[in-house]
């Protein structure tokens, strides 16, 4: 039983001490990781706003747990999550192997340069998707053995889906270890389609604009000390260097990978003799390092291709997909932990070769410690964008909220000047339009919100007036401007909540005003039904565990009694 214990506490205590500061008071925000502390379920958030549905699902979830548990909470637990269940995950994976080959692989699936990178990016669904394909494999090989699927495969399944690229790891790994010849595929069919249903259907909603999308080379995946596609194999890469630690930049790199390359050719052999589904577990893992090289070696095709091939801009941050590989390197890494073990004579060789593959990893990338070596940390917003929020949820007139300056980044005083996507419009009670816009290395690619062009068009009319009567054409009735970000055009309205730092305006009446941004029936009617079989999964999900706690509470019961 304790052995069984350790791993987990091993991936709790790497957890924390990768986490760091970031577990203290206030929220995490760095990059795309944007948390409030009342998120609202806006139409924006269901995906039936103007622009593409990148938060879809994850932050419809949030809206509605952040009711339950406030928002600052539910973000460490889910960090803290993600990272003690890949780790207790890969741990379980390979529950046959030693303690040492145990431990080996806990540290290598919490205290990897994915998870770090992810991380710091603020892709805080790709860290859940990561944390949930051991389990998945796991559920998938029970499912093909002919044994019942586990209670817990639902909640894992979801968590795991959060976003579109998480679904696609978390459906591929699931299905590509559960289907048999023999056993039914539609349930398992049906579950992943309807984890999946808010972001495939709104997505394809917008395909129109999806498919227009392009700059694969500027979202390639990027070496660091390694040319890209060594990089990959060690689940490193990603196309925002600023978020890659600096010890990747050295020659530790190069001794990660072999570190690495030799465990996984020691226990190779070992693995595929033992493992029956070493077919599907290798092409998972050519899967993700095809995908995510595939932007570093041929991005002018994929952006020409993905011009006719609507979903294809998915994959254009292909390093996303490098969780594929991860169920490859764990029975590997284990078996060979297993191998070089046997060849040590005496106990305490043995226990020193343990000490050491477990702690190699954390030695390999010393800087990921303590919150990136302070690369993330925690914040507390300003008083005042509470007061907005609550001024604009009292406000009668209609219209949606554009956000100014008109930049997608931030860099606030109040955040230590860490970089996050503008968290002010989850801030707010209304739809907003915002810039799309992301410019990377000098390089701007395009946003897909043709609203938010319709939008700039009307801030570059030079009259604050004559701006202010083409955004109510739009159906923008508020306009907020953050001062304290950098310069804004000046548009005409009433202030209805100006504190020196945060100015919000509601827009003067127009006579061929719209109210907000429009619907078409169809497109409702396709998203609810999505949305509907979403929260069908839920509740299966939810009813499943709930009858599983009282279960094992009745057992526990029973034993005392006993």
């Amino acid at each position: 039983m304790i052995e069984r214990v350790v791993p987990t506490v091993w991936a709790g205590v790497l957890a924390v001490l990768l986490l760091g500061p970031a577990l203290g008071p206030g929220f995490v925000l760095s990059y795309d990781m944007v948390w409030v502390p009342d998120l609202t379920l806006t139409r924006d958030v269901l995906g039936l706003g103007s622009g593409l549905p990148r938060a879809v699902p994850s932050d419809a979830v949030v809206a509605v747990l952040d009711e339950i548990v406030p928002g600052f909470l539910l973000q460490k637990l889910v960090l803290v999550g993600a990272l003690v269940g890949a780790g207790a995950g890969a741990a379980e994976l390979v529950r046959d192997r030693s303690l040492a080959a145990r431990l080996a692989v806990v540290s290598l699936a919490v205290w990897s340069p994915y998870a770090a990178e992810r991380l710091w990016m603020g892709h805080w669904p790709m860290l859940l998707a990561y944390a949930a394909v051991p389990w998945l494999v796991i559920a998938g090989r029970r499912r093909a053995a002919g044994e019942r699927s586990p209670v817990w495969l639902l909640p894992v399944l979801i968590a795991g889906s959060l976003s579109a690229s998480a679904g696609l790891v978390a459906g591929a790994v699931l299905l590509a270890t559960g289907l048999r010849r023999g056993r039914r595929p539609i349930l398992l069919v049906v579950a992943v389609v309807a984890v999946n249903a808010p972001w495939l259907v709104t997505g394809l909603t917008h395909s129109g604009q999806a498919a227009a999308a392009s700059g694969f080379e500027v979202f390639a995946l990027r070496g660091d000390a390694l040319p890209a596609p060594l990089a990959a194999l060690s689940l490193a890469g990603i196309w925002n260097t600023s978020v890659v630690p600096a010890s990747r930049d050295g020659w530790l790199a190069w001794a990660a990978l072999a570190f690495l390359v030799v465990l996984v050719v020691a226990g190779f052999r070992r693995w595929w003799r033992s493992d029956e589904q070493r077919v599907s577990i290798l092409t998972l893992w050519a899967a993700g390092l095809t995908v995510a090289v595939a932007g570093w070696a041929a991005p002018e095709a994929l952006d020409a291709l993905a011009q006719d091939v609507p979903g294809l801009a998915l994959l254009r941050d292909s390093s996303r997909l490098l969780p594929l590989c991860l169920p490859l390197l764990i029975l590997t890494v284990a078996a060979g932990v297993d191998v070089v073990g046997e060849r040590l004579r005496g106990s305490a060789p043995r226990w020193a070769a343990a000490i050491v593959v477990a702690l190699a990893p954390v030695a390999l990338l010393p800087d990921a410690a303590w919150g990136l070596a302070g690369g993330i940390g925690t914040a507390d917003y300003p008083a005042s964008w509470q007061q907005a929020r609550m001024t604009l949820a009292e406000e009668r007139a209609p219209g949606d909220v554009l956000v100014l300056p008109w930049s997608a980044y931030r860099a606030p005083e109040w955040n230590a000047r860490r970089p996050v996507l503008d968290p002010l419009p989850r801030m707010l009670t209304r739809p907003s339009v915002t810039d799309g816009d992301l410019v990377v290395g000098g390089t701007t690619i395009p946003g897909e919100d043709r609203r938010a062009t319709s939008a700039a068009e009307a801030l570059a009319v030079p009259d604050p007036q004559a701006r202010a009567s083409a955004l109510r054409r739009l159906g923008i009735g508020y306009v907020i401007t953050d001062r304290t970000a950098g310069e804004a055009p000046r548009v005409a309205g009433k202030a209805v909540f100006d504190d020196g730092g945060l100015l919000l305006q509601r827009l003067p009446e127009e006579r061929d005003a719209v109210t907000g941004h429009a619907t078409h029936p169809a497109t409702l009617v396709a998203t609810i039904g999505a949305w509907a079989a979403y929260v069908l999964v839920w509740l299966v999900a939810t009813t499943s565990t709930v009858l599983l706690l009282i279960s094992m509470a009745r057992r526990r019961t029973a034993r005392v009694r006993g």
